[in-house]
């Protein structure tokens, strides 16, 4: 059903996919938006190693994105990295990770009070800002959870 890369001497080990998905902070989640055009924007991640599932927190309930999901839960996920030069080197050597799945708002507020704490401190937030963040703003909170269906990843030299 998906494509495999076409170039397979730069494809990723998936645990080498799984851990730039662990490590990095954004990725641009894509949706199929209004009128079926494409709208993909940033957005922060938290890969939840337990389950395999990929989160998102977002702060309200009405969005582009948040009613394109209700309509259509199939998206994609890329995950980069800032990348390297070698010396003596022009051009950038990135890594990078796409991720084919389904999504769903999350409505259990005890899940959305644990995975959106996990998602603070991947940012090195401290307790007493999640805690004051949970009590003012759960409320409207909205927690996206992303089920994979096929993640791929590929080393990029961009020259």
């Amino acid at each position: 059903m998906f494509r495999e890369l076409v170039r397979i001497k730069q494809r990723m080990p998936q645990e080498a996919c799984i851990e730039l998905l662990k490590k990095e902070t954004r990725g641009v989640l894509c949706v199929l938006g209004d009128d079926d055009y494409p709208y993909g924007a940033p957005i922060n991640h938290f890969y939840d190693e337990e389950s395999g599932k990929i989160y998102f927190h977002v702060g309200t309930q009405r969005s582009h994105r948040n009613d394109s999901i209700r309509k259509h839960d199939k998206v994609s996920l890329a995950v980069y990295n800032q990348g390297y030069k070698n010396e003596g080197e022009w051009f950038y050597n990135v890594e990078s990770v796409i991720v084919f799945g389904r999504i769903a708002i999350v409505e259990d507020k005890d899940t959305v009070v644990d995975i959106t704490t996990k998602l603070c401190h991947k940012f090195n937030v401290t307790q007493e800002y999640i805690d004051d963040e949970i009590r003012n703003h759960l409320h409207r909170t909205v927690l996206l959870e992303l089920t994979p269906e096929h993640i791929s990843g590929k080393y990029v030299k961009e020259s």
